[in-house]
């Protein structure tokens, strides 16, 4: 076991002293009561007589103040480190911090210790209690992360700490930083283990939130999932299905991006590419990103990112600018100035933390002078590189001269502070939990001893309940460390003199019911500075009368719009499946909608109704004159020989055959279908059994011309009229029972047209109708 932790820590670069610091963990783990000497020197087997010294180089802190009780810092200020060689032959150089200077952070370590100096002159909070800081330079760094976090658990720091005993617990009650995930996962992960609250201001991944791993976590900074959440439901909210994905290669873009993948899937959002990257690849594989982005269809991208990995990308881009995308930006570089020089990113829309006002910030900030910046290596750096000077025989000298009023920049813009405000909270936070630890109220006065023995174990116990409320932002952590979660949607829109500025247009508050927590307030500006909304689909959405066939090979929103087949309809944009209408509706032309399907029957007012009624009624009259005629010379021997009582029976029933006709003539009815086939054929028989019988007549006249033929006296005028009662009787009877056991009845004939409906009679009984 001591063997691999020496191989690791030297090949982080730790010293021979913060080695010591390593074995007692692992004995702390593993419960083993032998003590290692790193040196090689003889052990003893009391903790409180083993002798220490200082073994190489110690990380001195950028700004440090002794006190009371001491809170660390952990900033990135820099941003890069130097290169380490590892050649396990000689001892590796300590990583230290080299390169530019990231200003920004620079003000957010100042932020603490205003801070720290507004509690100690507070007559309120921990009144005569002096806190002190250590605050050190990460540098983005993993390694030199690893170094502070061991300095921060012990007390073996030149500054404060000249003895010779290691069994004293870390000095730091609780330290606040860092501002990237990786590196604080990695100090997390040692500091925890001495039970050393840690408060972060700017980590903001997911995984942060496991109290397995984590146990001492909190941070001021809302969580990448709720982050996650918000930039969803904002690329969702304005209709963009089809989207490209870059984020940054590291734990803070990896499980950002994670969680925003899943929440884009519960938004049915698809991704056409993405793309992960780190500041420091190869200038190859950032091209190959910007290649990407410049030749997809996907007109919206959304970047998790750092700063570091944006700025490197954005300036790939600038070099041969993409057509216009609309960028959808995370919170940790949508508020940063020295991004918003990239014109062709107008109109970006992205979540920031909520902006506040600290008071009296921005006079402390103006307020160092050149002789306090010289009495630091840091802030001499800063100096020199504001006024291109020097506090040294190097360069122009720095006369005094120097006004940071005219400086414009990342520290001296305290317009918008979001971050250096969770900096800010995250100090008041500690304090709070200090307070409740050593301090009581005695008769409402609130007393704080000093002397009192503070573990940081009962800072974290505090820790868990602080609840107050600071310039008008209220804190308090939830079980997994986390508060309660608040975004400004911030736009960045051209003035007109065209700047792009930071334009406040809504709000995500997770605290709200679901589906009410997202609200936009104000206009928006897109890219190129447009006020429409840009469209970035992989198909165009279908219209009601088609569904969508999804495209062989591709994400779901790619999908092609097939019309509706006959007879079925979709009514809703985007509809999967097509639906068949009722059976008496029918769609129509655009077969969105069902429309009941037209009726048709012979109505009166039809050309084909009209030459029917005509033709009827014109028979009829006839039979009627005929009649008439007929009666006016009925005593005329040619009407007395036709058989008078059979013509107009005759003429009768021709009558009513031709009045039957109407009956087929209008909307069918019961009465109407029962009418018109019975009345038919009842006043049918009856003008056939006429003409029969008028026919028989004849021809036995003819045949009783024949000598001693005497036949006549069977066919008599009483003989005729039994016939033709006795045929017509018959039908009576037959159409009788037809209306009684199956009689006809009106139908809609949906069958022979599929697009209306025909009104019929149905014969009821087809045995009836074929006897009739």
């Amino acid at each position: 076991m001591e063997i691999w932790t020496v191989f690791i820590s030297l090949r982080l670069g730790l010293s021979l002293l913060e080695l010591s610091s390593v074995v007692r963990l692992s004995e702390a783990v593993n419960g083993l009561d032998q003590k290692f000497d790193p040196v090689g020197v003889d052990v003893s087997t009391e903790a409180s007589s083993l002798k220490c010294s200082l073994q190489g180089a110690t990380r001195s802190p950028e700004f440090s103040q002794d006190g009371d009780f001491v809170i660390g810092g952990v900033f990135s200020i820099h941003y890069q480190h130097n290169t380490m060689i590892y050649n396990y032959t000689f001892k590796p150089e300590p990583p230290r911090c080299t390169g530019s200077l990231n200003v920004r952070s620079l003000r957010f370590s100042r932020a603490m210790i205003f801070a720290i100096d507004e509690i100690n002159n507070s007559t309120e909070l921990l009144p005569g209690i002096k806190l002190g800081y250590q605050i050190y330079d990460s540098c983005v760094s993993v390694p030199v992360a690893v170094h502070i976090a061991f300095q921060l658990t012990n007390r073996q720091d030149p500054v404060f700490y000249k003895g010779e005993n290691c069994s004293q617990s870390g000095v730091v009650m609780a330290a606040v930083g860092d501002s990237a995930s990786t590196p604080f996962i990695s100090i997390s992960s040692i500091v925890g283990s001495f039970n050393i609250p840690l408060v972060s201001y700017f980590a903001t991944c997911a995984c942060l939130s496991d109290k397995q791993q984590f146990p001492t976590f909190f941070r001021t900074i809302p969580s990448d999932h709720y982050q996650a959440d918000a930039l969803a439901k904002l690329v969702k909210h304005f209709g963009w299905t089809w989207i490209g994905v870059v984020h940054s290669d590291s734990d803070y873009g990896n499980n950002g991006m994670a969680s925003f993948l899943e929440a884009a899937l519960r938004e049915r959002i698809c991704v056409e590419y993405i793309e992960s990257f780190f500041r420091t690849d190869p200038a190859s594989k950032i091209r190959r990103v910007a290649d990407v982005i410049r030749s997809s269809t996907a007109v919206v991208v959304v970047a998790f990112t750092a700063i570091g990995e944006m700025k490197v990308l954005l300036e790939e881009l600038v070099r041969d600018p993409p057509p216009p995308r609309q960028w959808i930006a995370s919170e940790a570089w949508i508020t940063d100035p020295n991004l918003m020089s990239f014109s062709f990113c107008a109109g970006a829309i992205g979540v920031a933390i909520q902006q506040s006002v600290i008071p009296g910030l921005r006079d402390f900030l103006l307020g160092l002078s050149p002789s306090e910046a010289a009495a630091s290596p840091l802030l001499s750096k800063f100096w020199e590189e504001a006024f291109n000077c020097s506090l040294t025989e190097n360069k122009r000298a720095c006369d005094g001269t120097e006004d940071l009023n005219t400086l414009k920049g990342s520290y001296t813009e305290t317009s918008q502070l979001r971050i250096t405000n969770m900096v800010y909270k995250a100090v008041y936070a500690v304090a709070h939990a200090i307070q409740n630890a050593v301090c009581n109220k005695t008769n409402g006065i609130l007393q704080c001893d000093k002397h009192v023995r503070l573990e940081p174990k009962q800072v974290l116990k505090e820790l868990k309940e602080v609840n107050f409320s600071k310039n008008g932002y209220h804190v308090s952590f939830d079980a997994n460390g986390d508060p309660v979660a608040f975004y400004e949607l911030i736009n960045w829109q051209k003035s007109e003199s065209g700047v792009i500025e930071l334009v406040t247009v809504g709000y995500y508050d997770a605290s709200l019911p679901r589906g009410q927590e997202f609200r936009i307030n104000r206009n928006l500006t897109w890219l190129d500075g447009g006020t429409q909304v840009p469209v970035s689909v992989c198909s165009e959405s279908c219209p009601p009368g088609t569904r969508k066939v999804l495209q062989k090979g591709k994400p779901i929103c790619c999908y092609d719009c097939i019309p509706c087949p006959e007879g079925e309809i979709s009514n809703m944009t985007d509809s999967p499946d097509c639906f068949p209408c009722p059976r008496e509706f029918w769609p129509n032309s655009k077969r969105d909608a069902c429309f009941p399907k037209p009726v048709e029957f012979l109505s009166f007012d039809e050309v084909l109704s009209i030459i029917l009624a005509g033709f009827s009624v014109s028979g009829a009259f006839l039979a009627v004159i005929t009649s008439v005629i007929f009666f006016i010379h009925k005593t005329t021997p040619i009407v007395r020989a036709n058989n008078s009582e059979l013509s107009f029976l005759l003429l009768f029933s021709l009558t009513l055959c031709f009045l039957c006709s109407l009956t087929f003539i209008g909307a069918p009815s019961e009465w109407s279908c029962m009418l018109r086939h019975t009345a038919f054929g009842i006043t049918f028989v009856l003008c056939i059994s006429c003409v029969l019988g008028k026919t028989i007549v004849v021809l036995m006249a003819f045949k009783a011309t024949l000598p001693g033929n005497n036949v006549m006296k069977w066919f008599g005028p009483l003989q005729q009229r039994l016939t033709v009662v006795a045929l017509t009787f018959i039908q009576v009877i037959i159409c009788i029972i037809w209306l009684v056991v199956s009689p006809p009845f009106p139908v809609k004939n949906l069958s022979t047209y599929k697009e209306k409906i025909i009104l019929e009679c149905a014969l009821g009984s087809a045995v009836g109708f074929w006897a009739v």
